[in-house]
């Protein structure tokens, strides 16, 4: 099994002068790029200490700082990191002896109700925890969250390399729950700490913030365990270790420097599942990719519309209805309406395009597919009692 890198060695030496950063894109001619990303990418490479900036195939612009990019440099810049610190992609194998994706679109837990420790606490999926939970906080333990975070239930589709898939225990047709998410309120709380003080500039205590970030990092991967847990006990099986469990957001010490990742996994000769969207396959993929694109591979499809477009566009094209089905027959859990149309497939760019970019600039090769069945949001309401759909927006108040 993968785990998120924590290397931890001696802290980077004073910066060089801004403005020497170079950006490099590792995209085709065709391939969709927005100009406000390329530009947050050069903004970026202008602060002091910059080296480098390798921009992957799902870039897009992000709050103050690119989306899809991994960025090195002697200063720790910790909004170049956002408040998802830990966010990240697992993939569990599941051994259930039938799918049937009404069926078990209706047995899914409410990832959106947090675990207790107090009442919950007969609850079995806290048995995947060996350890205290990171930072003692366990407000949010066991959601998804919003945006783009989901829990997934799919089929492995094509195998592209069967002896690294066997090595996987993979193979064309098993199942997998594939978990997106991150740390929830604890991100959230570590950057607005620095930020309410610092703004975006540096951190001025760079090993205490690591020792925070280290932390939500952690808290990230035990999240993403416990809701596999919890899915898998709510679909009748027993929950299993990740194959994979890749952090995208997240910053390392490496060959002496920082290396800033804002959705970008680590593509060192780790195993990644690069998302696609809740309408198209997603791609497992053997990264390889060495110090040109900062040790770094693309984590999805990448949007290309805005949220705001999005809603605009899917509510004159689609029907709640139509987006609740997708074109591989698969089916979306999400009482959240808008969240529907905001998280539409058509509001990402095409992972078949992203996959080859990623391949033709040698960043990654192709293991299996994995085939949605079940994309989980947020809990449908509609099918609750009264009373729960009450308690239910009382707990979405928390974080």
């Amino acid at each position: 099994m993968s785990q998120p890198p924590l290397r931890r060695a001696a802290l980077p030496q004073p910066a060089p002068a801004a403005g020497s950063a170079t950006v490099t894109v590792f995209a085709s001619p065709t391939s969709w790029i927005e100009s406000d990303a390329l530009a947050q990418c050069h903004q970026v490479a202008a602060l002091d200490g910059m080296i480098h900036v390798a921009a992957m195939p799902d870039l897009h612009p992000g709050k103050g700082a690119p989306i899809g990019a991994a960025m090195a440099s002697t200063v720790l810049y910790p909004f170049l990191v956002g408040s998802d610190i830990g966010c990240g992609i697992a993939v569990f194998p599941l051994r259930l002896k039938r799918a049937v994706p009404e069926r078990l679109a209706a047995r899914f837990p409410d990832l959106d109700r947090a675990l207790d420790p107090a009442q919950d606490a007969d609850d079995p999926a806290w048995a995947v925890m060996t350890d205290d939970v990171p930072a003692g906080h366990v407000e949010g333990l066991g959601t998804v969250g919003r945006g783009n975070h989901f829990v997934e239930l799919a089929r492995i589709g094509t195998v592209f390399e069967p002896g690294h898939a066997s090595r996987l225990g993979l193979a064309a047709g098993d199942l997998v729950l594939v978990v997106h998410s991150g740390s929830r309120g604890l991100g959230e709380r570590i950057l607005r700490a620095h930020t309410e003080v610092h703004g975006a500039g540096p951190a001025p205590d760079p090993a205490a913030y690591l020792a925070m970030h280290d932390d939500a990092v952690r808290w990230g991967s035990l999240n993403r365990r416990l809701m596999a847990a919890r899915v898998a006990h709510a679909l009748g099986t027993e929950p299993t270790e990740p194959i994979v469990d890749e952090c995208h957001n997240l910053v390392e010490i490496r060959d002496g420097v920082y290396l800033h990742r804002k959705g970008a996994a680590p593509g060192d000769g780790r195993d990644v599942l690069v998302a696609g969207t809740r309408g198209t396959p997603s791609y497992l993929v053997a990264a390889h990719s060495g110090p040109g694109a900062n040790h770094s591979v693309a984590h999805g499809a990448g949007r290309k519309m805005s949220r705001a477009d999005a809603l605009r566009r899917g509510r004159a094209k689609h029907t709640v209805e139509e987006l609740r089905r997708t074109p591989l027959g698969s089916l979306v859990v999400c009482g959240d309406r808008q969240l529907l149309f905001e998280e539409a497939p058509t509001a990402y760019k095409r992972i078949e395009q992203v996959i080859a970019d990623l391949v033709d600039h040698e960043l990654a090769t192709p293991v299996a597919t994995t085939v949605p069945l079940v994309t989980y949001k947020t809990p449908d309401l509609g099918s609750t009692p009264p009373r729960d759909r009450r308690d239910h927006r009382r707990r979405r108040g928390r974080p």
